[in-house]
């Protein structure tokens, strides 16, 4: 009894279907951030937009899946709790909005400007062929991804415990057990 229960969001291969920086307060969690949206964004210039759409749909996916996965693992740590309803709400919103905001929607915008400024920018700065330049430019987002992380996360952080954390009375995410 001991034992951790495994999280399936955080220590198994699904992971890297989408960013895995959700509950980065948890104490001892430093895992590895999968990038599902990010590496589309990256690729953009050299793959259908369709596949760009399709790393959003597994990101989004994850991110729901996480949300319905702390809402469930809250039920059962406050299964006796009169509140139960409003924590397992709180658990379920508050992963949903920082998991859409902190792995989706500001990381691939940042990927995408970053991308479309570097393309533009080697168009005329350089007499590279596209098909270089478009390599270039998934090179460039691809190593800014660790770049972005961290300021994110914090940003995340401070807009939520600005705004929608003081609705539901904590400045800090609702802990799963």
């Amino acid at each position: 009894m001991g034992a951790e229960e495994r999280d399936l969001y955080r220590d198994t291969w699904v992971r890297y279907l989408g960013e895995l920086r959700h509950r980065h307060r948890e104490p001892g969690w430093h895992g590895k951030p999968g990038y599902a949206n990010e590496v589309g964004e990256s690729f953009r210039p050299i793959v259908p937009l369709a596949a760009v759409w399709a790393s959003y749909g597994v990101a989004t996916a994850y991110v729901t899946a996480d949300a319905i996965d702390k809402g469930r693992k809250a039920a059962a740590a406050h299964a006796q709790d009169p509140s139960r309803a409003r924590r397992v709400g709180v658990a379920v919103a508050d992963t949903f909005v920082w998991q859409s905001l902190a792995s989706v929607a500001i990381p691939g915008f940042t990927i995408n400007r970053l991308c479309a400024a570097s393309l533009a920018l080697l168009a005329s700065l350089t007499r590279w062929p596209l098909p270089v330049r478009k390599w270039a430019t998934t090179a460039v987002g691809l190593s800014a991804i660790p770049i972005i992380i961290t300021p994110i996360d914090r940003s995340v952080d401070f807009l939520m415990d600005s705004s929608i954390r003081k609705l539901y009375g904590t400045e800090e995410p609702p802990s799963a057990p």
